[in-house]
């Protein structure tokens, strides 16, 4: 099977050999973080300000990949302290609606660029 992948001018070009997602009978999404689509540059602002840039660009490569957020089925939530669970799952509140996709919330010591909170999908 051909790897086809997804591509979008809304978010920031790729920081490493990755692509922003993967087209099959799933789609998975790599990881994004507060990237301004414009500049490449890290937004700034708390873990609910880059939470919702997140949401935005994972949106964009949903969009892209043919799909909207009430196709997603999993996403991973990576936070670089655990304080910030509450105000990040506010933001994702905002996004995702009942039936919602199943989720993890992990703690991690780093995110690219500096980055408080990074997320990945999985869309069906």
């Amino acid at each position: 099977m051909t790897r086809q992948t997804v591509t979008t001018d809304k978010i920031a070009s790729a920081a490493g050999p990755f692509s922003a997602a993967v087209l099959g009978e799933f789609t998975f999404l790599s990881g994004q973080v507060a990237q301004d689509p414009a500049t490449g540059a890290l937004i700034d602002g708390d873990a609910a300000t880059q939470a919702e840039q997140v949401l935005q660009n994972l949106t964009a490569v949903v969009e892209a990949a043919g799909k909207t957020l009430v196709d997603v089925v999993r996403v991973g939530v990576y936070l670089t302290d655990m304080a910030d669970f509450a105000a990040v799952n506010s933001v994702y509140a905002k996004h995702f609606h009942a039936p919602y996709p199943a989720r993890t919330a992990i703690a991690v010591a780093a995110l690219p660029l500096g980055a408080a909170v990074e997320m990945d999908a999985i869309v069906r």
